[in-house]
């Protein structure tokens, strides 16, 4: 009878460590997929990083055109300084 009890004890030991290895393995698993989504969302996040950067530096060029055009059209339309008599 004492086998018997043994027997059912190990068979048990079994199914609990197969049951522990399923949840290693499934934590392991998610482990690799949570680490690819953030490697992913870290390329995304570095990508918008990059083309705000783009844009603010052509947004920079523009304004600077913009402020030279209009002083040179001030320059331009500005009365010389004399009058006519």
């Amino acid at each position: 009878m004492l086998a018997a009890v043994s027997n059912r004890n190990s068979g048990t030991s079994e199914e609990a460590r197969a049951r522990a290895e399923a949840r290693f393995q499934k934590a392991q698993k998610a482990d690799r997929e949570n680490e690819a989504t953030r490697a992913e969302n870290r390329a995304k996040a570095q990508a918008v990083d990059e083309k705000t950067a783009r844009l603010k530096s052509l947004r920079l060029a523009r304004d600077a055109a913009e402020a030279e055009a209009e002083a040179q059209s001030r320059a331009a339309k500005k009365p010389s300084g004399r009058k006519k008599s």
